[in-house]
């Protein structure tokens, strides 16, 4: 095995990772830099994208794009239940009303079907939604020209939520290349694909957008005497022209970050070596991996399998008995307290209700041994049979 403790994700820092960080260390730059114009430009050229702009996390970079398509107080935002809480909350964070359209029980992303019909429930009660964010759950896209077909009919912006999916291709087409997004966020967290240690990035082929983003990560600070009030006074100068945030991605993240670029392709192909392993290795266990999609090729974030819901909880306690660390995605956002209290409760949204019950993701990143995963698979074929369950 590959530790004591196998963990469901982990980041993969090399030699070459070091010695980027360190030299930016040793350089005049550790912020605001041009280290993270750099690794800007490089992330959008990897997806076929015009503009990119790195920020701390996913989260902001979901909370920019939501801003900069001016969602506030009064507008309604879509996402899917079956995701982490950051989907939901960029929009609540502007004042906006969430609401959620279920998923697909064969991939975990939002269904189609379920959209239209939400759509068309929608456009009579006047109450259409001025965002949509589709999430690409475990890596896999969603069905973005059926979704983008149904935003333009009703007249509705998308935000592809793809922090599970920088890599990851749909039709031919990088995801984040903006075909079928007004903005495209991905994330850089240590159990994702690449990683800055913390940190997102959004992208969009609008320079508008990007301009907005841009300013808004800074405290809706510009120097672009373009977006200024009356005259600039200097060389010094700078006004804030609306109210932003803080959300900078320091030149040490990126710096990270364009080292780990580099390596993006192996990691995609290592994941999908492992993938297709536990396919072979699972084929005799009484689970139901997620449906592998046409037209699509998954960045493989998570390996998710469904197992029967009443046996769910002895298998998750008996594998990180045995030292590994299986997890759950995701406990559906809408039976999270904060949101009960905004009036969603359980049965509102079926298929990612049976999906929590039922999901169980097993470790899958770069670096994972294939004895570590056949060991895996051992411990989950030796609790099947303690439990008389094949």
């Amino acid at each position: 095995m590959d530790s004591k403790v196998i963990p469901y994700g982990r980041q993969d820092i090399n030699q070459n990772d070091i010695d980027a960080v360190v030299e930016t260390l040793r350089s005049d730059w550790l912020t605001q830099g041009p280290a993270v114009e750099k690794f800007e430009s490089m992330v959008a050229s990897r997806c076929n994208a015009r503009f990119g702009v790195a920020v701390n996390s996913a989260t902001s970079a979901l909370h920019l794009a939501c801003l900069a398509l001016d969602v506030r107080e009064g507008d309604r935002v879509w996402t899917s239940p079956n995701s982490f809480v950051a989907s939901a909350n960029c929009a609540r964070m502007c004042g906006a009303e969430v609401d959620f359209v279920d998923i697909d029980a064969a991939s975990g992303n939002m269904s189609v079907a379920a959209l239209e019909e939400k759509l068309n429930s929608a456009v009579k009660a006047g109450q259409l939604p001025k965002v949509i964010i589709p999430v690409h759950f475990a890596g896999q896209p969603c069905d973005m020209a059926e979704i983008q077909k149904l935003a333009q009919q009703y007249g509705c912006n998308i935000i592809e939520d793809a922090s599970h999916a920088i890599g990851a291709e749909y039709r031919g087409s990088q995801v984040g290349s903006g075909q079928f997004a007004e903005i495209t966020v991905f994330s850089f967290h240590p159990v994702k694909i690449m990683t800055t240690g913390e940190g997102g990035i959004a992208l969009t082929n609008n320079e508008e957008l990007a301009h907005r983003m841009l300013r808004l990560r800074s405290h809706g600070i510009t120097r672009d005497t373009a977006y200024m009030e009356g005259d600039s006074d200097g060389g010094w100068y700078y006004q804030q022209v609306e109210l932003g945030y803080n959300y900078r991605m320091t030149d040490i993240q990126a710096a990270l970050g364009l080292s780990q670029l580099k390596r993006l392709d192996p990691f995609l192909a290592q994941r999908k070596l492992l993938a297709d392993r536990y396919v072979a290795l699972l084929q005799t266990l009484p689970v139901e991996p997620l449906q592998r999609l046409p037209e699509r090729t998954s960045a493989w974030h998570l390996y998710v399998l469904h197992v029967e819901a009443s046996r769910r909880r002895n298998i998750y306690d008996g594998l990180r008995a045995a030292g590994i660390g299986v997890n759950v995605h995701y406990i559906p956002i809408h039976l999270q307290p904060y949101y009960r209290r905004l009036g969603f409760k359980a049965g509102d949204f079926p298929e990612a209700e049976k999906h929590y019950g039922q999901a169980l993701s097993l470790p899958l990143y770069f670096g994972l041994s294939e004895e570590s995963q056949s060991y895996v698979v051992s411990q989950l074929r030796k609790i099947f049979q303690e439990s008389h369950l094949n």
